[in-house]
């Protein structure tokens, strides 16, 4: 059985900031690591940035363009990694996909597929692998942050030691922080504002319900929080968990936003600066001698001209709080309810990492689900979602990596 490999992770963004701390701090698994974006510089200040931390030694890094399938299979060719940790953007799943393919390279990300002209996502392009991975004897698994990730994972535990019949699933994400700016995004401004402005979207009684955007919301009560307005929002991984646990009558997936932020959000969408169509635009020329036309993505220039995620960490105060509250039936036959949790402080995650909670909640299970899958616990050729995989190593390294869960049993769930 394996003990040891080579990592690959592509990014240089905060979560992957993150997994490149946690897989250094973790020599005795992963005897390498290569780091490569579509900008060296940036993989080169993270190796430095790591080796200082951690005091691991060799880290490579590489420049690769995740759009260019022949650019990742030189790539993948050359370092010849035991699995690819893809941590760039969810529109370069499928290429990534495609290059560990042609190459024979295990694949593991933390965001499902979304095309870049819509601001839509599922895992169906993704499922589609499925053969092939098969076929390949690759391993490929989907989804590994913290939700999607960590939340499925809690579910499948939930299943496996408490439940004989899960029958209602909520998942809850609460960021509780303050970043002292008027308004940024957790992550990636562009995918977080195309995931929240799109519509919500549930499953109940063998159908999904579809809502307008953040129609739904109600109070709930983080653990060390308190009370914070919920919304609900569609979420991949429901897609998931109720095909894996068909007796799931209902799922929905809520988080939290303060009234600011939402305020900014709809003035953003009222001037059209959320659209991701191309505009064409007459822009000066830099010297001064006349213009030219080009085309941007409303978006895209946005996202250019607010702070960015990775910057946010120095001042970040507070914490989060993501889990899941399920009901059941338990294995004793009555019903009961269950609720299981992490809280992140951004302090913590900082000091450790130089990054806020929520890259840190997202970059820890990615690592451990490499981690998974170098040791032989995690191995299955295919294309799986992380709760088709055995919950029990992964739980028990959440608690030594940095990200320790708690349970309640028997409370009023609220929802």
């Amino acid at each position: 059985m394996k003990t040891m490999g080579k990592v690959l992770i592509i990014g240089a963004g905060g979560v992957a900031t993150v997994a490149a701390h946690k897989v250094a701090q973790n020599p005795d698994v992963f005897s390498e690591i290569m780091i490569a974006s579509r900008t060296k510089a940036k993989c080169d200040r993270l190796a430095a940035a790591v080796e200082k931390a951690t005091g691991y030694k060799g880290i490579r890094t590489a420049r690769v363009d995740a759009d260019n399938v022949p650019e990742l299979v030189e790539l993948l060719s050359a370092y010849k990694p035991d699995i690819v940790v893809n941590l760039a953007l969810p529109y370069q799943d499928l290429t990534i996909m495609e290059a560990c393919l042609q190459t024979g390279c295990n694949y593991l990300d933390t965001a499902n597929y979304e095309p870049k002209d819509e601001a839509h996502f599922e895992y169906s392009w993704q499922w589609a692998y499925r053969e092939r991975f098969e076929q390949a004897g690759l391993t490929a698994i989907l989804g590994c942050g913290f939700d999607p990730g960590v939340t499925s994972i809690y579910t499948a535990y939930a299943a496996k030691h408490h439940f004989s019949e899960i029958q209602y699933l909520d998942i809850v994400d609460c960021n509780a922080g303050d970043h002292h700016k008027a308004f940024a995004t957790n992550f990636n401004p562009e995918i977080n504002i195309r995931e929240i402005t799109q519509k919500g979207l549930y499953w109940e009684d063998g159908r999904w319900v579809e809502t307008e955007p953040l129609e739904i919301h109600k109070d709930l009560t983080y653990p060390e929080i308190g009370p914070r307005d919920s919304y609900l929002l569609h979420h991949e991984e429901i897609e998931s968990l109720v095909i894996n646990y068909p007796t799931i009558r209902r799922a929905r997936f809520w988080m939290t936003f303060g009234q600011q932020y939402l305020k900014h959000l709809e003035v953003i969408q009222n001037i059209g600066m959320s659209r991701i169509d191309e505009i064409e635009y007459e822009a000066p020329l830099a010297d001064g001698t006349g213009t030219a036309k080009v085309k941007i993505v409303p978006l895209q220039f946005l996202k250019a001209v607010l702070p960015n995620p990775q910057d946010l960490g120095e001042n970040y105060e507070g914490q989060t709080s993501i889990g899941c509250r399920i009901r059941g039936i338990g294995k004793d036959g009555k019903e009961h309810t269950y609720y299981v949790y992490n809280n992140c402080s951004h302090r913590a995650a900082y000091e450790e990492t130089g990054m806020q909670g929520v890259s840190y909640t997202t970059g820890v299970p990615a690592m451990i689900g490499a981690m998974m899958f170098l040791t032989g616990k995690w191995v299955k050729p295919g294309v799986h979602n992380v709760e088709e995989f055995d919950p029990d190593p992964f739980m028990e390294q959440l608690n030594k990596q940095g990200l320790p869960w708690h349970e309640l049993h028997d409370i009023d769930l609220e929802l």
